[in-house]
């Protein structure tokens, strides 16, 4: 089986977990928010595309703040007034939900990145630019015409399907052997616990060190490295989010570390804060 079958099938089974699993579940961490109406499914292409993702928010009063750990991979997102790409983010980042709106995003695998824009992925990080691919008007307009009637779930699936898939199809012909590597090695640096080192991603892999170092930088602009941490931390932030009293000795040690001091600059490092502001955040929400 070669890399771009096993990335296949690897791809296609993440996608059958549906809406409960990968970066749905880690996506937000204080997701669930009565204020917004949020779905996020696959579409079939999926070397190219991990989620469709949509939201409808209605936040009459105030301001609604999002807590968001990101995949590192881009997204296309369309909004009733802009449409961009954006970069993937390094640590926690809050989006701030105001009035009535919606928007549709794209997630994509890290294959698509040079598909997409002619900036270097490691330019990506952080960053937000223009839409460059063809055809991408019409697909604002298209999507803005479904967005702004009444939510009907099973129906804006089915025609927001359709339209990204008419738009992108087209680019998996162009999807490289390197890019359906550099799709199959995040997916096993996130998903695998028992992969806490670099050779042993090559070695899952059946590759080499530098060569796993070259494709994810090329495709994310992200070390395997951080990818392995990132992994265990957003598993620790979403923990810590979520259940505030949870001891830090047993998180970290479930997760690998020594002890939790070596846990906690590994958190704050990646994070971009502290476990007890996680946990103050979790309880402001919970409040």
């Amino acid at each position: 089986m070669n890399i771009s079958d096993r990335c296949a099938r690897e791809v296609t089974v993440d996608a059958q977990r549906g809406l409960h699993t990968g970066i749905a579940d880690r996506g937000h961490i204080n997701a669930g928010s009565p204020a917004t109406l949020f779905d996020r499914y696959p579409i079939d292409l999926p070397d190219l595309i991990r989620q469709i993702w949509t939201v409808r928010y209605s936040v009459p009063t105030g301001v609604l703040r999002q807590r968001v750990l990101g995949y590192p991979a881009v997204n296309v997102v369309f909004e009733p007034t802009v449409a961009a790409l954006y970069g993937p983010e390094q640590r926690v980042g809050v989006r701030e939900l105001q009035g009535d709106g919606w928007a549709v995003g794209i997630l994509f695998r890290p294959a698509a990145t040079p598909l997409l824009t002619p900036t270097p992925a490691a330019g990506l990080i952080g960053a937000e630019e223009a839409i460059t691919l063809d055809g991408h008007m019409a697909v604002a307009t298209a999507v803005a015409q479904v967005m702004s009637r009444p939510s009907d779930p099973v129906a804006d699936r089915s025609e927001i399907s359709a339209i990204m898939r008419s738009w992108l199809a087209p680019l998996v012909d162009r999807l490289t052997d390197a890019g359906h590597l550099a799709n199959l090695a995040c997916q096993v640096a996130e998903t695998r616990d028992d992969i806490v080192q670099t050779s042993a991603l090559a070695d899952e892999l059946h590759t080499s060190t530098r060569t796993v170092e070259r494709v994810i930088r090329e495709h994310t602009g992200f070390s395997p490295k951080w990818l392995i941490e990132c992994r265990r931390m957003q598993r620790a932030a979403t923990t810590l989010h979520a259940h505030p009293d949870t001891a830090l000795a047993p998180l970290a040690a479930d997760l690998g570390f020594a002890d939790h001091a070596h846990f906690s600059r590994r958190y704050r490092s990646i994070i971009g804060e502290t476990p007890d502001e996680t946990r103050r955040a979790g309880r402001a929400a919970g409040a």
